[in-house]
């Protein structure tokens, strides 16, 4: 059922999961497409959001901060997951691997890289920073709006 904190919660974690975007940009290797890197990211930004920080937001300001980070993770995790997934596909068109086996291989080698990518205080201060605001936002609006 949708009540504020839900819709609060996707709206402000779309945005922080758009901006946590743009910081990783740079740090991606010289020549990457990035079409609509922002946009997809921002979505499962929208969908955590909705599903988990939402969900536990209207509790207390403590609960929600937990809620935050594991929205935090999930995003990152689910990002990550699509676009090793989305580049495996895209190889695999390209007759890259020999078999489903070595594509799944090659795709769970490209998490742990890209996960690598994001892991630097670039982006992890931002998000931690990001992700108690948005938590405190969250939880502000969800207790005046239930």
């Amino acid at each position: 059922m949708p009540t504020g904190g839900k819709l609060i919660g996707a709206m402000v974690f779309a945005a922080l999961a758009y901006f946590l975007t743009d910081l990783v940009k740079p740090l991606l290797p010289e020549g990457s497409r990035v079409g609509w890197f922002s946009q997809v990211n921002a979505l499962v930004g929208f969908v955590m959001g909705w599903t988990i920080l939402g969900r536990g937001a209207g509790k207390s300001y403590r609960q929600s901060l937990g809620y935050g980070f594991t929205t935090l993770f999930a995003s990152a995790f689910w990002s990550i997951f699509i676009w090793a997934g989305y580049e495996m596909l895209r190889r695999s068109t390209r007759l890259y691997y020999d078999g489903p086996v070595e594509a799944l291989q090659e795709m769970a080698q490209l998490i742990v890289i890209y996960a690598k990518i994001v892991a630097v205080q670039e982006v992890i201060l931002p998000a931690v920073i990001g992700t108690v605001f948005v938590t405190w936002f969250t939880e502000f609006f969800a207790r005046r709006w239930s």
